[in-house]
């Protein structure tokens, strides 16, 4: 074996053993944010219900039952049924599917072109980063659902549109995040190091300067979920997201208002499904920035 094979064997393990402490040090200081914790694992469980959910529904989430029109929660129903006797709580687990594909893939996109964008406009600066920055700007400058509710206006009501609107609104928030950090790492001595060996602008971007921006991209994307429930379902409440027949939780709130004086558990149960989720969203995204920061020990 040559000394040059030695060397990139000891390299390796050395990376290994490096990237060891570091996750174990992450999952140390995480599991001491107790809440944050438990926040965690009913995200878990979410993400169960989301994938398992037709072996889990007690009753089709379509299936009307004539006999339960607007029965109130029961040991046959849990949840009660809604205003053609279909069970909420099979369609809140249906719906747990649509939420949260919904919203990660609003916040999926919106990370993508957000973060390019603000590495893009954070190393090279100039007038590329002021095209970026002031359009970013333009997008702040509109209240996320007042500006998704514009979106989904021209290009129309469904999910797609509604996952586009999120997206949109979501990558200024990326971008600027992203810019500061950049900021901050291209100035960084091994950035420097890098640059005057002669690499080229791509790979310090992606090799060294883009690991630098991942804590705050996760704990962003993390707490961009909630927001982007909070606005899926409130376009679908609005009537331009999930067809009123689809087990949306928005949706479900919107049609249970109109019974909200005779069977409030209608709007009760979906509402606290958002609210649960965007609450454990949020607080999980706490955590992990507590996690993620060098500084706390």
């Amino acid at each position: 074996m040559s000394q040059s094979q030695v060397v990139a064997g000891n390299e390796a393990v050395a990376e290994a053993a490096a990237s060891k402490g570091i996750a174990s040090g992450f999952f140390r200081k995480f599991a001491k944010q107790r809440l944050s914790l438990v926040c965690g694992m009913f995200i878990l469980l979410l993400i169960v219900v989301a994938l398992f959910g037709p072996f889990l529904t007690p009753y089709d989430a379509d299936t009307p039952d004539y006999d339960a029109i607007l029965a109130p929660p029961s040991a046959k129903h849990w949840a009660g049924t809604d205003e053609y006797g279909r069970d909420i709580m099979s369609r809140i687990i249906a719906g747990t599917k649509l939420s949260l594909s919904v919203s990660i893939s609003a916040v999926l996109i919106a990370a993508v072109f957000g973060t390019f964008l603000g590495l893009v406009s954070g190393y090279y600066g100039g007038w590329l980063d002021r095209l970026i920055m002031r359009g970013s700007d333009v997008l702040f400058s509109f209240p996320d659902l007042l500006l998704a509710i514009g979106i989904v206006a021209i290009l129309g009501p469904g999910l797609m549109n509604v996952v586009i609107a999120v997206a949109v609104f979501g990558i200024p928030s990326f971008a600027r995040i992203i810019r500061s950090v950049t900021l901050s790492a291209k100035e960084t001595l091994f950035v420097e190091a890098a640059r005057s060996m002669g690499a080229k602008h791509r790979r310090i971007i992606w090799r060294h300067i883009f690991p630098e921006t991942l804590p705050s991209v996760i704990v962003n994307f993390t707490m961009k979920i909630g927001t982007a429930i909070l606005a899926a379902s409130s376009l679908s409440f609005l009537g331009m997201g999930a067809k009123p027949t689809t087990p949306d939780w928005g949706a479900m709130l919107s049609m249970g208002r109109d019974y909200l004086s005779i069977a409030p558990h209608v709007v009760y149960f979906p509402g606290a499904a958002i609210f649960l989720t965007v609450l454990a969203f949020n607080l999980v995204g706490d955590g992990l920035r507590d996690a993620l920061d060098p500084k706390t020990k």
